[in-house]
Parts: C-alpha cells; sequence; structure tokens
C-alpha cells in the first residue's frame, strides 16, 4: 500500500468491511473467521449491545484475554454508538475498580476468572458484569444484526487509560478518526498488503495493540491474537501461521534474540516494527542478523496522539537510534522555551499536531489543559496539539532523536508506570510511612522499578510483609524489582522528600 494515503476519516467499525468476504480476517485458537464472519459477527454482537446499552455514548468496558469477545468489542461498539473501555488483563481489582468508576461504564465484558477476583465495591452498583460464554450465548440467541453505521468519525469511540507521572490512571478519548486515520496510516507506511499475517501479541487495552488489529484489516489482511507465556510461544506462533509482520516492545525483542529461530519462522516475516522505548544499537544488529530479509520499523508513540514518528527501514543502519520522522498525517514540531521552532541541534518539546491528536483525558479538564494546547501559530494543521513533555533534537536532515523525558514517568517492558500509583499502595499496606518509587536504567527492561520506603512504626515484619502485601495488589509490572529500606528519608527545602537526591543515591 504504497499509494498516497486517503485522509478522509471513516466510522471505525467499516474497518470490518475492508478484506475480502472469503479471506481470512481474525485466526483465533479454536476457529477462523473470514471477513465475511467478521462483517456477520460484529453485526450481531453490535445489535445484542445497542439492546443492553441503548443511550448513545454508553460506556462497556472488557477485561479478558484475547479472544473473540477483545477483538470484535472496538468494531461493534462503534457501530452501536457506545464507547469501548478495553482493560489490561493484567491489572488487578483496585485499577479496575477506578477505570470503571472514572469511566461510569454500564457493562463490564470478561473471563469468568477475573470476574472472580473483583470484591463487593469493586463494581458499580448500575454497572452490569457478564462473563464471554454468557454474552455470546445472549447474541446467538438474539435475532438482531446492525449493518455499517453512518456515525460521525469525530465522536468519541474509545477511552484507553493510561498512567500519568502522579495519581491513578487517566482516560485518553480517541474518535473514530483517530483510530481509523492511525489505521490508514501505520498500513501506509508498513506497506501491508491483503496476503499479510500479523501475530498480535501486544495488549489490546494499548493503542499500539489495538493497531495491530486496525491497520491489518483495513489492508485487507490477516490478524493471529497471542496471549503468550514464554518467548519460545511467540516463535512457535511465528512458523506456525507463516506470520509476516511482527510488532514488539524492546524487552521483548531482547528476550526473542536470545533464542533460536528455525527458517520456517524466520522466511516469511517482512517487517518488524518497535515502539514503547528506544532500540539500542546492538539489539538493532541482533534483529538484522536473525530477520536479515525484514524492514526494521523503529517507531515512537504516545497514547494522547497515538504514532507521531517512525524510521525509515533503509535508515536503520546509518541511524539507529534516530527516532525517524512524523507518520503520515502527523505533524511533528520541535519547539525551545522561548516558545519557537528550535533550531537544527537544538533541543525542544515534541509537539504533536494533526487529525490523530486525541479528544483530551476523560472527566479530566485540568490534566488535559497541562498536555492539550493550541498548536503552535507555525502549524499547518492549527487546533489543538499534544505537548508531550519529551525532549527531542532534529539535525539537519530533519531526523529526530530522543534526548529525555521532562516528567517522572516510568517505562518498564514497554508499560508507562505512574510512580505514585506504587508508592500510594505500597503505604496502604500499613507497613510503611514514606515510599519513592523511580525508575533504574535496565538492560533488559529498559528501567526497573524500584522502591525507597521508610517502615511505619510498629509495623509487623515490614521487610517479609511488604512485598507479599504488593502481589496482591497491584499487577505484574508494577511489582518492585528492589525495595530499598532507609531509616530517613532526605526532604528538600520545601519539606517535601527530595525525589532528585533519593535518585541519585541509587543510581537513577
Amino acid at each position: 500500500m504504497s499509494h498516497t494515503p486517503d485522509p478522509t476519516p471513516r466510522p471505525l467499525d467499516h474497518l470490518a468491511e475492508c478484506g475480502k468476504g472469503d479471506a481470512p480476517a481474525l485466526v483465533l485458537r479454536g476457529e477462523t473467521l473470514s471477513y465475511e464472519d467478521l462483517r456477520t459477527r460484529v453485526a450481531e454482537l453490535a445489535s445484542w449491545l445497542k439492546a443492553q446499552a441503548p443511550d448513545e455514548g454508553a460506556r462497556i468496558a472488557s477485561w479478558s484475554a484475547k479472544g473473540a469477545l477483545t477483538c470484535l468489542l472496538p468494531l461493534a461498539c462503534a457501530r452501536a454508538g457506545l464507547v469501548h473501555v478495553p482493560v489490561n488483563p493484567l491489572l488487578k481489582r483496585a485499577q479496575v475498580a477506578h477505570i470503571l468508576a472514572d469511566s461510569g461504564s454500564v457493562m463490564l465484558l470478561g473471563t469468568a476468572a477475573r470476574l472472580k477476583t473483583l470484591e463487593d465495591g469493586d463494581v458499580p452498583a448500575d454497572c452490569a458484569m457478564l462473563d464471554e460464554a454468557t454474552v455470546w450465548q445472549a447474541v446467538t440467541a438474539q435475532d438482531g444484526a446492525l449493518g455499517p453505521s453512518r456515525q460521525n468519525p469525530d465522536n468519541l469511540a474509545a477511552i484507553l487509560y493510561t498512567s500519568g507521572s502522579t495519581g491513578r490512571p487517566k482516560g485518553v478519548m480517541l474518535s473514530h478518526a483517530n483510530m481509523w486515520l492511525g489505521a490508514v496510516s501505520v498500513s501506509n507506511y508498513l506497506g501491508l498488503e491483503a496476503d499479510d499475517v500479523t501475530l498480535a501479541v501486544l495488549p489490546l487495552s494499548f493503542d499500539y495493540g489495538q493497531n495491530q488489529l486496525f491497520s491489518t484489516w483495513y489492508a485487507g489482511g490477516s490478524v493471529v491474537p497471542l496471549d503468550y507465556l514464554f518467548p519460545k510461544d511467540v516463535v512457535k506462533a511465528c512458523a506456525t501461521h507463516g506470520i509476516t509482520t511482527l510488532a514488539a516492545v524492546p524487552p521483548l525483542w531482547v528476550q526473542l534474540t536470545e533464542i533460536e529461530w528455525p527458517a520456517e519462522a524466520v522466511s516469511p516475516m517482512r517487517r518488524l516494527t518497535n515502539s514503547g522505548g528506544a532500540l539500542t544499537e546492538e539489539l538493532v544488529r541482533e534483529l538484522r542478523s536473525i530477520f536479515a530479509q525484514a524492514k526494521l520499523f523503529p517507531m515512537y508513540g504516545l497514547t494522547e496522539a497515538f504514532r507521531s514518528t517512525y524510521l525509515d527501514p533503509s535508515l536503520v543502519d546509518s541511524h539507529p537510534t534516530s527516532m525517524g520522522k512524523a507518520i503520515p498525517f502527523a505533524e511533528i514540531l520541535v519547539i525551545d522555551d522561548q516558545g519557537e521552532v528550535a533550531e537544527v541541534g537544538e533541543e525542544g518539546e515534541l509537539v504533536h499536531c494533526g487529525p490523530l491528536v486525541a479528544q483530551g483525558y476523560w472527566r479530566d479538564p485540568v490534566r488535559t489543559g497541562e498536555r492539550f494546547k493550541p498548536a503552535p501559530e507555525v502549524s499547518e494543521y492549527g487546533g489543538m496539539a499534544v505537548w508531550s513533555g519529551d525532549r527531542v533534537k532534529r539535525d539537519i536532515n530533519g531526523l529526530l532523536y530522543f534526548v529525555g523525558r521532562r516528567d517522572a514517568m516510568i517505562k518498564s517492558a514497554g508499560n508507562r508506570i505512574s510512580p505514585q500509583e506504587i508508592e500510594d499502595a505500597a503505604r496502604a499496606t500499613g507497613l510503611v510511612a514514606e515510599a519513592v518509587a523511580l525508575g533504574v536504567k535496565d538492560e533488559r527492561l529498559g528501567h526497573a522499578v524500584h522502591l525507597v520506603v521508610r517502615a511505619l512504626a510498629g509495623a509487623v515484619d515490614p521487610k517479609d510483609n511488604l512485598p507479599k502485601a504488593l502481589a496482591k495488589e497491584l499487577p505484574n509490572f508494577m511489582q518492585p524489582h528492589v525495595i530499598h529500606w532507609r531509616t530517613v528519608l532526605p526532604l528538600n527545602p520545601n519539606g517535601k522528600l527530595d525525589r532528585t537526591a533519593i535518585a541519585r543515591e541509587i543510581g537513577a
């Protein structure tokens, strides 16, 4: 798909109409859905959802592993005029309870085992809770089917929850246009075709993960969802299904380069894509040695604007540390501290303008105003822009290079983690009086979570009990890799915990 991408947004559910009827669209464990099957299932699921939640814009949450329900809900909700709220299946009850309450979801659909972990008060009284088997039984029992919608592309279609540097996860509001044009853009610059097969290993609660589905379906290709336990599961799936497109984050790439790849897994591969953290020069070399014939696409993105840049595969060997240039439909400006376009080689803030910019944070005008601001006057698109907080430089050829993050976000194994969320959980155990969570550079994870704490006076065996307590309350990717115990934590002149001093002490 090397032609100029069509900038006209459409309702998201129209992705089901892109492939040929008998071509495979979704390869699940027990069945393969053709595009005709996809259209039928989406139409029936949308009809059932509309009957259960007749109010336009009602939120429907899902909390499940990859399967027919999680893959089809984004399109079915969009067709029914509803808003999908995908919950990361790795989250635990406290995070799920927050998302349900904050989003005002009227339904929670998920796997029975996950739903059973929720306790009294976790699910609002007006939020119905159904397991996947019950949903499909109900869908099959009804006769309705909704055809392709006429939704306004500017309407809200999804809320994706992402952690901020402080506080609990916030919901990024995405329109039909945001996600449709994201699919068009990625399909175009990756050169996806109808005979491509994408292995979807990333969580479908992330924009990068969802786009595995959307961009492939836009091209009329096939998606194989995979929840893997070990890296070898990914290799096996690539060989079994003749995978041509594989997306991952750096920690997974590191693991995948440490195991053997048989020829039947390597030879069909056409492209590798990376986001969620920068590739190292060593990792680039290792990937190129294993997949010599495949194109490697390093990418940079943020949930608030989906995807911002990609590096052309032809430049990877000569510019391995570059973020590349803007993707189709994105305008990327580097703005200095005086509000002007930064000179070549000068550090500035990455500002993303254009139709991929999200609609802000759900029910959070304060944080929306901090990140979503009017575009600089030089912008061709104008309107609202995402001021990323990331510091970058642009070279004489227009290639961007990442300098650093302005906020305190921890980025570990491709996950964006709020330090405050970990700190709140630690203090809630009743075992520590003070807590500071920091990211320490780690070769495999990008950043490892370190927790610096001072025990609460009178706490019983805090060093033994804190890891156990956190294991019950936080998902695995938020668990501290190291807990540092201190009798005193330094304070800054304002009387607050001195994070800079603490970070320096532990090498963060």
